[in-house]
C-alpha cells in the first residue's frame, strides 16, 4: 500500500491534537509541521521527530506531499485551504471552514474543479455512540423525529481574565462560542437525524464587554492560568453564549445552547433526539453511554461495545467492550475515511466535507442576522 505523506499547519493545541492522531492513522507520513513561529514549531516537531518550517510555499510545491491539515486560527483557514488546493493538495480543515459564506463557497468550487478530497474536521460525529444513534435513525427504531434539543458547555472563558485567539474577531472571526462548538452540536445533529436546519431564531450574549489580553502568547484553555498581570484590557463583541430555536427539516422542532462561561463544564456536548417510538441521549463527557427512552417498555443505558452495536456503528469502535474510545480517537477515525479516500477515487467520502462546511457558515449567518434583527430567518434549501 502506497504510504500518503502529509504537513500539519499550525502549532498550538489543535496542531497537537492532529498530530497524535496521524501518528495512529495507517499508511500515513507527516512529512512536516508548518509554522509561524520558530520556537513553537520547533518544539512541537522536535517531540515528534518530524522536520519543522516557516515556508509554507515550500510545502505546498513539494509534490511528494499529497495533503494537509489546517490547523490554524479561523480567520486563516480559507487562505492556507485556497493555497493549498490550487497546489492540487487534498486538504483536511479544522471548522469552521472560514469565517464567510463566499470564503466557504470558493474553496467548496476550487476542490470541486480540481476533484481534490476534502474535508472540515468536525470529529464529534465519530463518536461509537453517535453512530449508534445515526444506525437507531436509519433502521426506523426512532421513528419520525420530532424534537432535537441539547447544548454544548465550556467554562474554560468563564471569567474576564480568561483569553484566547477565539476572542478576537480577526483571528476568530465575529462569532465565538457558535463557532467555535456551536457547529459541532449542528453538525452532529444533522448528522444524527439526516435533517437539515430551514430556519431559526438565535440570541447572542456577550457578558464580558472587556477581557485582559496577556502580552504573552497562550495556547488554547491555557487562559485559565493566567493572571491579571501584564496584560491588557481589550473590547468584546463575540458571543459568551448563545442560545437558537431552530426548524429542523419540515416538522421538527429543536433548541440548542452554546456556552464559554457555564462553570464546571469542561466539554459537556449533551444532545437528546426525539422520535415517535423512541429516543436518545448522549453526554461527550460520558462517552460510552447512551441513553435510550421509550414511552410503553422501560427506559434503558447502553454501555459501547462494538460486539454489540448496530452494523452502521460497529465500524467505529476500534476496541471491545470496557475499553473508552474519547476524543482523541474520534480524530483517528476521520483522517482514516479521508485518506483511504485519497488512495480510492471511487471510494464515496465518510467524512463531512467543505459543502458541510458551507452549510455550516449559511447557518452561522443566519444567528447573526437573526439576533441583530430579533427575527426568524429562513436558510437557504441545498
Amino acid at each position: 500500500m502506497k504510504k500518503l505523506r502529509t504537513a500539519v499547519i499550525g502549532t498550538g493545541f489543535m496542531g497537537r491534537v492532529h498530530l497524535e492522531a496521524l501518528r495512529r492513522t495507517e499508511g500515513v507520513e507527516v512529512a512536516a509541521v508548518v509554522g509561524r513561529e520558530s520556537g513553537s514549531a520547533e518544539k512541537l516537531a522536535r517531540g515528534f521527530d518530524i522536520p519543522w518550517t516557516a515556508d509554507l510555499a515550500k510545502v505546498l510545491e513539494d509534490s511528494s506531499i499529497d495533503a494537509v491539515h489546517v490547523c490554524t486560527p479561523n480567520a486563516s483557514h480559507y487562505a492556507l485551504s485556497l493555497a493549498a488546493l490550487r497546489q492540487g493538495k487534498h486538504v483536511l480543515c479544522e471548522k469552521p471552514l472560514s469565517v464567510s459564506v463566499a470564503e466557504a463557497e470558493e474553496l467548496v468550487n476550487v476542490a470541486k474543479d480540481k476533484s481534490l478530497r476534502n474535508c472540515v474536521c468536525h470529529n464529534l460525529r465519530y463518536y461509537p455512540m453517535v453512530q449508534q444513534m445515526r444506525a437507531m435513525r436509519e433502521r426506523g427504531e426512532l421513528g419520525e423525529i420530532l424534537v432535537a434539543q441539547g447544548t454544548y458547555s465550556q467554562d474554560w472563558l468563564l471569567y474576564e481574565t480568561d483569553w484566547n485567539w477565539r476572542v478576537d474577531p480577526t483571528a476568530g472571526g465575529p462569532l465565538r462560542a457558535m463557532a467555535d462548538i456551536g457547529t459541532h452540536w449542528f453538525d452532529m445533529a444533522g448528522h444524527i437525524t439526516g435533517l437539515n436546519i430551514t430556519s431559526l431564531s438565535a440570541d447572542l450574549q456577550t457578558f464580558h464587554k472587556q477581557r485582559r489580553r496577556p502580552r504573552q502568547q497562550n495556547e488554547t484553555f491555557g487562559g485559565k492560568l493566567l493572571k491579571d498581570q501584564d496584560a491588557d484590557l481589550i473590547h468584546v463583541e463575540s458571543d459568551d453564549f448563545a442560545s437558537v430555536s431552530f426548524h429542523l427539516g419540515e416538522r421538527a422542532r429543536g433548541t440548542m445552547t452554546a456556552s464559554q462561561v457555564s462553570a464546571g463544564r469542561k466539554n459537556r456536548l449533551c444532545i437528546e433526539i426525539y422520535g415517535t417510538e423512541a429516543s436518545v441521549a448522549w453526554d461527550q463527557e460520558r462517552p460510552d453511554e447512551l441513553w435510550i427512552g421509550r414511552r410503553n417498555a422501560p427506559n434503558q443505558t447502553i454501555i459501547k461495545d462494538p460486539s454489540l452495536l448496530l452494523a452502521g456503528a460497529q465500524r467505529f469502535a476500534d476496541l471491545p467492550g470496557g475499553h473508552s474510545e474519547g476524543y482523541d480517537d474520534t480524530f483517528k477515525q476521520v483522517f482514516r475515511r479521508f485518506y483511504a479516500s485519497i488512495l480510492d477515487p471511487d471510494l464515496a467520502p465518510e467524512y463531512p466535507q467543505m459543502e458541510d462546511g458551507l452549510r455550516q457558515m449559511k447557518l452561522l449567518d443566519a444567528v447573526l442576522v437573526s439576533s441583530k434583527s430579533r427575527s426568524w430567518i429562513d436558510l437557504p434549501t441545498d
